[in-house]
């Protein structure tokens, strides 16, 4: 009979008829027949099975052996022995070198009918040794995944005792081998079916056995911590992980953690590894494996680890939210390495570039899955919005990005902030920050955060880039009895030539510190200014004249050094002078007191702004942007509120007021009047009191620096509670109070009062409202009849004769902006630019310096950002729109530089000879061998970092190009189906980029 077989199935004829033919053969089989015509069929059978070259074969094999194992069981039994299994599985079958792959199939299809049979447990003992030894010759995904079907149908197969620990560790290591070769989405299907069974069994012999799983998870830290030269393991082993008990986690973690002979290069190996399994499709609990391990090194402050493991993995982590079929566990991945990365920007700014991307394809996607990941992406992307402060020109397309998502409240923030952070100790992690491998490209040089210093960080910037000041205090001399100047001068000093990206402002931090203000706690930066500047000047009144020096090299005429040796450099550079008259409304006297500034504080008007009466004021005008050049009447006068004024010169029009002129801000399509430069955008026809009132009444959103000065120099009426003492009355009385400025600084710091004192709250509160600033400032001086006469007689615009004022031009140079809602929280940045006498190619003329144009400073001076040790580049429009983007970001505290006038161009005369006749400052010895200690110094520690660091990332799991799965969901819009980043299924290349 089997040689009628063996003719049937070698024969040339169809299919079907050949399937006639062996029908009747195994009919025949069932009957009772010898066991030598047995063994010749069983013999056959088994042939065709493990060696026939079509699957027509193996299946007319395997039905044969079917039949005889049911109607032929003995001889079935004594064929099915344990020599010939064990010939079987240690030398194959057929010829050499092309050993069947069917023998596990085989040996799994003749158990079922040696069950019973007094051989069976020989058998069992015998497949108990001989799966251990095949899974330690690492067999193939497919051959693992047979042994796998084999042991779970037939469990009394899998080894037991130290065998069976041995075994699972053996099969760990075969997973971590797995590889798919193929990108064909069929096979890789079959790829993961396979791994799938595989780490199937292990939850099995878990399930039974739990001792096994400690040593099984030792095993896997093992291969995944190596760091030998290898090819990396596959991410198949994040399906062993998903069969962990979670109940075991806590204790897995702290031994994992605690373990002394676990290297950090070990230690990140593995943890960046783990990171990888995020795209493994199969895997459950993957995602909470990996955070607990994370919070773990957290726990053991293994600071230098997560923050290496998260900068090399976020941006992959992050790619992987594009495919709905793992998005889940990668986005509480992101969520956590976000949230935890509280200690500096940049895991965050890694992502910027790549959000927008994310956000259109997830809309697109218009998934319930993709609905949920985007409101949970913007809900972490405005938690780092609110970290991370002070980068309006980076969040800018990031915030249009999301706009249309909801955004959570203050409190749901920093309850996310407060939860996720690795430690309370902010001092833990200072040794940490910053990490700057180079100099800005700007040139400039941050200034570190010593624990909520940005208040000082963006004074002490804005200070220094107000270059004549920095210029001073880098000329002073050696051993001048100013320790805190000298220390400004130190710090100044590595501004100006040290080579570190950022450097620390500790030192002089301690020596400026006011003593009521509360260490590691956010400050007024406008109340650490007012401090700062008074202890400089106390101190020089105390000690040495900074301008002895100048004295001596006759750099400064008699008649300068009369005018200003008597002042110190505070004075010169940010002192002014302001005129407070008080006149008694019954007897009409007027009593006034002069007094010196250092800053204006600018309150703003309440919502009623006529509350204080129909006193006329001196209103502050603006002008449009194509009024570059200032109009030739620009300094046309009118005195005090309280003088006579001129006679208008048509009886229709009314007197014009006293003005300050701005530069920037005229609306697209708004009349100018270019015949009067300081009644442009205002109708010189109108009162100026009505004037006023319209400014005022105007939209909330409109509000402007000058409308702030208006408010600040209108007059104020003082009646009930206030009324005024008259001495000439000898009772008290109502009266009219205003401020006239009489002497304006050098550099005029205008604080906007935006804290106030909320009594139902009982806490400060903000005004967010938005100011638009100006570029140009030009402020009404009072000054003296004969001052007056004197500039005009110079042909010079300032003063028209007989008016009792004269136009100061200022120049923004610095811009001090607060990011939050409360005084005592938030952030603090700056825009800064370095404003000069003379434009980027004028030259002195007449021995005074050339005033640049308005059109060169507002569009060849560099405007630059600076946000504590990070530097940008930046723009006016920035420094404009800044409130616009971010609500929460307010202009605080603006510097403003005097352009050359003849009222102050004595010391500008000072300034500029000085500057050519020595250039850059020169440093006295002491403080530059400092500086150039320290750059050397810090060449060493870059070199000591660089092979540091080179060992950390040589050692990090080197992973696919992660940036290749944003690229193609912009370049593919056509991908489609369950694992694709529009649907979930998609093209084969996709797919075996997400798993592989």
């Amino acid at each position: 009979m089997d040689k009628i077989l063996e003719a049937v199935v070698m024969s040339s004829y169809p299919n079907n008829v050949k399937q006639g033919l062996v029908r009747r053969v195994i009919e025949a089989a069932k009957q009772p027949m010898d066991s030598e015509q047995c063994w010749s069929m069983l013999e056959l059978s088994t042939k065709l099975y493990l060696t026939g070259d079509t699957k027509y074969k193996r299946e007319i094999g395997k039905e044969v052996l079917e039949v005889y194992g049911h109607y032929h069981p003995e001889e079935f039994e004594e064929f099915f022995n344990v020599r010939f299994l064990l010939s079987l599985l240690q030398e194959g079958y057929g010829p050499t070198g092309k050993r069947s792959h069917y023998v596990l199939d085989y040996i799994q299809l003749g158990l079922q009918f040696v069950l019973e049979s007094p051989s069976a447990n020989s058998i069992f003992s015998l497949l108990r040794i001989e799966v251990l030894r095949k899974v330690c010759e690492r067999p193939s995904p497919k051959q693992c995944a047979k042994i796998s079907k084999l042991l779970t149908q037939h469990p009394q197969c899998i080894p037991t005792g130290k065998h069976q620990l041995l075994f699972c560790q053996q099969l760990i290591r075969c997973i971590g081998q797995f590889q798919c070769v193929s990108e064909g989405e069929e096979e890789i299907m079959e790829f993961l079916e396979q791994v799938n069974k595989v780490s199937g069994l292990l939850q099995r012999i878990w399930r039974t056995q739990t001792s096994a799983i400690l040593p099984s998870l030792k095993e896997l830290f093992t291969i995944i911590s190596s760091t030998e030269e290898q090819e990396a393991p596959s991410n198949a082993l994040a399906s062993v992980v998903q069969f962990v008990p979670l109940e075991l986690m806590d204790g897995v973690i702290r031994n994992l953690t605690n373990d002394d002979s676990i290297t950090d290069v070990q230690m990140m190996m593995a943890i960046g590894r783990m990171i990888d399994w995020v795209s493994w499709p199969l895997g459950k609990n993957i995602d909470k494996w990996i955070i607990a391990l994370l919070k773990g090194l957290a726990a053991v402050k293994k600071f230098s680890i997560l923050i290496e493991v998260t900068l090399s993995k976020i941006e992959k982590v992050f790619s992987k939210l594009l495919y709905p079929i793992v998005r889940e566990g990668a986005l509480s991945v992101l969520q956590y390495m976000l949230l935890s990365f509280q200690h500096s920007h940049e895991a965050f700014h890694l992502l910027l570039p790549h959000i927008p991307r994310l956000v259109a394809s997830l809309k697109k996607e218009d998934s319930n899955s993709a609905t949920s990941s985007l409101e949970q992406l913007a809900e972490l992307i405005h938690c780092m919005f609110f970290r991370f402060s002070g980068f309006p020109d980076l969040y800018e397309p990031v915030l249009e990005a999301v706009k249309a998502l909801p955004i959570p409240n203050e409190d749901r923030i920093k309850h996310l902030l407060g939860q996720n952070a690795w430690t309370s100790q902010k001092n833990e992690l200072a040794c940490f920050y910053p990490r700057l491998a180079s100099k800005s490209e700007t040139g400039k040089i941050g200034l570190i955060n010593l624990g909520n210093t940005c208040y000082m960080n963006s004074i002490i910037q804005s200070l220094f880039m107000a270059s004549d000041f920095r210029h001073s205090v880098l000329n002073l001399t050696e051993g001048n009895s100013q320790p805190l100047m000298t220390k400004l001068q130190w710090l100044f000093a590595f501004l100006e030539h040290s080579q570190r990206p950022a450097i620390s402002p500790e030192s002089f931090l301690s020596a400026s510190w006011p003593p009521w203000f509360t260490p590691g706690a956010q400050q007024d930066c406008s109340e650490y200014l007012k401090y700062l500047l008074d202890r400089l000047h106390e101190e020089e009144k105390t000690g040495k004249r900074i301008y002895q020096k100048l004295k001596e090299s006759s750099l400064m005429s008699q008649a300068v050094e009369h005018h200003y040796l008597n002042k110190t450099l505070i004075e010169k550079m940010f002192g002014g002078k302001m005129m407070t008259k008080i006149r008694c409304l019954k007897c009409l006297n007027v009593s006034s007191r002069e007094e010196a500034f250092t800053d204006l504080s600018l309150a703003f008007p309440p919502s009623d702004r006529n509350v204080r009466g129909n006193t006329s004021i001196l209103p502050v005008e603006e002008i449009g942007p194509q009024f570059i050049e200032p109009p030739e009447n620009a300094g046309q006068l009118m005195g005090s509120p309280w003088i006579p004024r001129k006679a208008p010169m048509t009886s229709d029009h009314a007197a014009p007021s006293m003005s300050v002129e701005t530069l920037g801000f005229q609306e697209p399509g708004e009349a100018a009047n270019p015949g009067h430069g300081n009644d442009v955008g205002v109708d010189a026809a109108k009162d100026p009191l009505l004037t006023f009132r319209e400014q005022a009444c105007a939209a909330k959103d409109s509000r402007s620096v000058p409308d702030l000065i208006n408010y600040f120099l209108s007059p104020e009426r003082l009646t009930a509670e206030n009324k005024y003492h008259c001495e000439k009355c000898a009772s008290l009385q109502d009266a009219e109070k205003v401020a006239e400025l009489t002497e304006g600084p050098h550099y005029l710091i205008l604080t906007l009062l935006r804290f106030s004192f909320d009594p139902r709250t009982m806490k400060r509160k903000k005004i967010l409202d938005n100011v638009s600033i100006p570029v140009v400032l030009k402020l009404p001086i009072l000054v003296a009849p004969e001052e007056t006469e004197e500039v005009c007689q110079h042909g010079k615009d300032d003063a028209v004769p007989g008016s009792g004022f004269m136009t100061v031009v200022y120049d923004l140079c610095s811009v001090v902006v607060h990011s939050g809602i409360s005084s005592e929280s938030g952030h603090y940045y700056c825009y800064s630019r370095e404003c000069t006498d003379t434009g980027p190619h004028g030259q002195p003329r007449d021995g005074v310096p050339k005033p640049a144009s308005d059109k060169q400073l507002d569009f060849e001076i560099q405007w630059y950002l600076f946000n504590d040790t990070r530097v940008s580049f930046s723009s006016f429009e920035s420094v404009s729109n800044v409130t616009s983007f971010f609500p929460k970001d307010t202009a605080y505290v603006l510097f403003y530089r005097q352009r050359p006038s003849r009222q102050s161009c004595l010391l500008h005369e000072a300034l500029a000879e000085a500057g050519r006749l020595h250039g850059e400052p020169s440093l006295h010895k002491d403080l530059m061998e400092a500086i150039s200690k320290d750059n050397i110094l810090f060449l060493q520690e870059q070199e000591k970092e660089a092979r540091n660091r080179a060992a950390y990332i040589s050692a990090l799991p080197k992973s696919p190009l992660w940036w290749r799965d944003l690229d193609r969901d912009k370049d593919d819009d056509s991908s489609s189906g369950g694992c694709s980043p529009a649907a979930g299924g998609g093209g084969s290349g996709s797919f075996h980029g997400l798993v592989f």
